[in-house]
């Protein structure tokens, strides 16, 4: 017997506003129904000064045998202006076929699909070959420095072996099936600022103003050919995302100019060779305009590819079955918290449609739900048959 259909379970995580890093008690919900399943459950708080502490989970069923993990997060963005939602986010309710609410999409369904499914396939099978783990996280969608990144350094010390990792991202752009991940680019963000010399515009050679400098320098930065891209990966792009000159009068050669920018790198590069490459060009171009620079880089991933196993091609197979149509294995999108989990074991990511995630009513098809809940318990049949 199931303890809660995936139907209900997504409803009742979705009521929770656990907006990131606010966990508002979905933790310990979803570890009672863990638990009541014959789940071992431990709630991880991982602090980290300058960030807000952050509740995490892992359960585990099963001591022996090969470790299937599933990992997920429960938080959610906020849902911006709730006058344009046509419900409460937070009050989950069924419109025209589609559950709507905070994170009906990303991913609270998703993991009340996995933890259904588990429930089915536990029922029917009490002593399996193996054990079932759940990796849940509150920091997917903030800073993620106390989130899975702290959980998986938590499992290497306790030695804990995790086999396969399926993590429930929702990675279909358009209908289920159609996209399986099995890597992600790398993310570098670059925050530079440019020091010139203020002075009266009327007066340029009295002064030496950043903004010439720090537009030669964007320019030459899009201008770069980074690669062609691979097999498994598009090219690498650089995006600028932000310019900021604080100039209050407009006959003023400002004193210092700011851009940041954005870089997707495949696993042609590191996140290192990218510094070194962006380097050179800052200290020619400020070296010519003797000018002086300063760069800040944040890194929130390197670039990876789970080179496709038996078990890939296995969940491949199976949401073919399902869904009647073929995935394609790819690495677009952003990053997720695979890039951490990829340090300890294999694995890819399958979730649901990715077209309302963190927009106005949020939702999610209750026959892509239904249907998701079938491919997590046919993995689960098919991993330990």
């Amino acid at each position: 017997m199931k303890i809660l259909s995936e139907l209900q379970l997504a409803k009742e995580l979705i009521k929770f506003p656990s907006i990131t890093p606010v966990d508002a008690g979905v933790m310990n919900f979803l570890e009672k129904k863990l638990k009541k399943l014959g789940f071992k459950t431990k709630i991880l708080e991982f602090k980290e000064n300058g960030f807000q502490p952050v509740k995490n989970l892992y359960a585990r069923i099963g001591t022996k045998g090969p470790n299937f993990c599933y990992a997920g997060h429960v938080d959610v963005v906020p849902p911006g202006n709730i006058k344009k939602w046509t419900i409460n986010p937070f009050k989950p309710s069924i419109k025209k076929g589609h559950l709507i609410g905070r994170g009906a999409n990303d991913m609270k369904s998703s993991i009340a699909a996995f933890v259904s499914a588990a429930s089915d396939f536990l029922s029917k099978n009490k002593k399996f070959n193996g054990s079932i783990s759940l990796l849940i996280t509150g920091d997917e969608e903030g800073d993620a420095v106390n989130g899975t990144k702290k959980v998986v350094e938590y499992l290497k010390k306790k030695r804990e072996k995790i086999n396969f990792c399926l993590v429930g991202e929702p990675t279909n752009p358009n209908v289920l099936g159609e996209m399986i991940k099995i890597g992600r680019r790398g993310s570098l963000t670059g925050k530079l600022t440019v020091f010139g010399l203020q002075g009266h515009v009327a007066y340029p050679q009295r002064a030496n103003n950043p903004s010439t400098i720090i537009v030669k320098i964007l320019k030459e930065l899009k201008d770069i050919k980074f690669d062609k891209g691979t097999k498994n990966f598009q090219p690498t792009n650089l995006e600028v995302t932000k310019i900021n000159i604080e100039n209050k009068a407009d006959n003023i050669i400002p004193a210092t100019a700011e851009a940041t920018f954005n870089v997707r790198f495949n696993n042609i590069h590191t996140s290192k060779s990218i510094k070194k490459k962006l380097n050179k060009i800052f200290k020619k171009i400020n070296k010519k305009h003797k000018s002086k620079f300063e760069i800040e880089y944040k890194v929130s991933g390197e670039a990876f590819l789970t080179k496709p196993n038996k078990t890939t091609f296995m969940v491949k197979n199976i949401v073919r079955k399902i869904t009647k149509i073929t995935p394609k294995l790819s690495t677009t999108g952003g990053t997720s918290d695979l890039r951490f989990i990829k340090t300890i074991c294999p694995g890819l990511e399958f979730g649901l449609v990715g077209k309302t995630m963190h927009k106005v009513d949020e939702a999610v098809s209750l026959k892509d739900l239904k249907n998701l809940t079938k491919i997590y318990l046919s993995i689960l049949q098919s991993y330990f048959k």
